[in-house]
């Protein structure tokens, strides 16, 4: 379709400066992922593809606490043993889904539906939990079970009946517009986009017929969870980067995942086969009392962000947070996205940010500019524990595997007949 790779590059982040993210619905998981329907166990986890015994001791802890949610066990031990033998495993990558952390989805969670209205293709994500024990963290004590029915019986419900009050579903990216010149960055920092989507909901949600005691329930969680729009965020991008990869041809990255054994990419003109290398641990700042050496290997899906062009690549719209992720001051931030706009094909006009001369975010991860000056992608990301149930304990900053780009790369080259002897 395209005489070029650079002209399919110029095709794909057209396709992604123009994406039309729109919320349109939450329902559970199995209203709207075919894999989630039946009656067979199957879990959606964050990454490229995994078996449960590789899996790191957070994201066991999530699939855990999924089997008990789900009432498929009653206690770890019975969870431990289905797990190993009676449930299968697959990536939200490969079901227009993603999940943060360990990113485990099974059928009866809430998930918000948002709709790509450019080219109609839609993206799902599990909703943020909040702080303190979760079960993204790996954490499924009562108090996590209880929160995710919470949310699948009474959050979901009640921002759809919102959503729905909406002329045409509530779009995303003027909102992300907003807050990225309000100092979010979309990955750690999210208070901007958080605190703009409450004040919006609120108005609707007191037009529901929603019992007013419940209202007040959810516009508390939605005020007390500074993270909440990371996921709306996410599932956005997805669905920006799912309609690139329409588009066959190009060198244009179009996921980046992790499990917490390897990282994962996708590039447009290789389809759905996943480039892989061992994933690295983020370094960052600890809480009181911890320390790298507690640190689990990065994993979750919110590295879309990314891969888009927000979270770390656009670190110079939050130079707040390059001191809660140990990555400096403003200089820092500065040199950062400076660093990120040589791996990229431009910037996205849609999304200016203030504090880089009103140049736009960073647009189209060029896996040919990666491999050739070696810069790989900087992600902002949370610190899990190895021990499961911990949860965060820190933040900090992790670089995509070079290896990743090499090997896509190589395979791009095979699909373009271009040998070693002709490089």
């Amino acid at each position: 379709m395209y005489d070029s790779i650079n002209a399919a590059n110029e095709a794909i982040t057209e396709l992604m400066s123009s994406g039309q993210p729109v919320l349109v619905d939450v329902v559970r998981a199995r209203d709207v992922i075919d894999v989630l329907a039946g009656d067979d166990k199957v879990l959606l986890h964050a990454g490229p593809p995994i078996t449960f015994d590789e899996m790191t001791p957070p994201m066991q802890g999530s699939c855990i606490g999924a089997a008990l949610f789900e009432g498929w066990a009653q206690t770890e031990d019975e969870a431990r043993q289905l797990l190993a033998h009676d449930v299968t495993f697959t990536p939200c990558h490969h079901h227009g889904a993603v999940g943060p952390m360990g990113g485990i989805t099974s059928a009866n969670m809430a998930v918000i539906v948002v709709e790509n209205r450019l080219r109609g293709n839609r993206a799902y994500s599990t909703m943020n939990e909040g702080i303190g024990k979760v079960l993204r963290f790996g954490a499924y004590d009562a108090s996590v079970i209880a929160r995710l029915e919470w949310m699948r019986d009474i959050l979901g419900p009640s921002l759809a009946k919102a959503v729905k009050l909406t002329p045409d579903g509530y779009a995303l990216t003027p909102l992300i517009a907003r807050a990225i010149t309000m100092g979010d960055e979309f990955h750690q920092r999210n208070i901007a986009a958080s605190a703009l989507f409450a004040k919006d909901m609120g108005p609707l949600l007191a037009r529901t017929d929603i019992d007013r005691s419940v209202v007040a329930d959810v516009l508390q969680f939605l005020a007390d969870t500074d993270q909440f729009f990371l996921n709306l965020a996410m599932a956005a991008c997805k669905s920006i980067m799912d309609a690139a990869r329409t588009i066959e041809e190009g060198s244009i990255v179009t996921a980046m995942t992790r499990n917490g054994k390897d990282f994962g990419i996708r590039v447009s003109g290789l389809g759905d086969e996943w480039f892989t290398a061992p994933v690295n641990t983020p370094k960052g700042l600890y809480f009181t009392g911890y320390s790298q050496d507690e640190a689990c290997p990065d994993m979750g899906d919110s590295s879309i962000t990314e891969t888009f062009g927000l979270g770390g690549m656009s670190m110079i719209a939050a130079p707040g947070v390059t001191r809660f992720v140990g990555a400096g001051g403003f200089a820092d931030a500065l040199a950062t996205s400076d660093e990120m706009a040589e791996i990229v094909l431009g910037h996205n006009a849609n999304l200016s940010i203030p504090t880089w001369d009103f140049q736009g975010a960073p647009l189209g991860i060029d896996i040919r500019k990666v491999v050739a000056t070696s810069i790989t992608p900087i992600i902002n990301t949370g610190i899990a524990s190895l021990e499961p149930g911990v949860g965060q304990i820190g933040a900090g900053t992790v670089r995509a595997p070079l290896a990743c780009f090499v090997k896509a790369l190589e395979a791009l080259a095979v699909k373009h007949g271009v040998t070693t002897t002709d490089a």
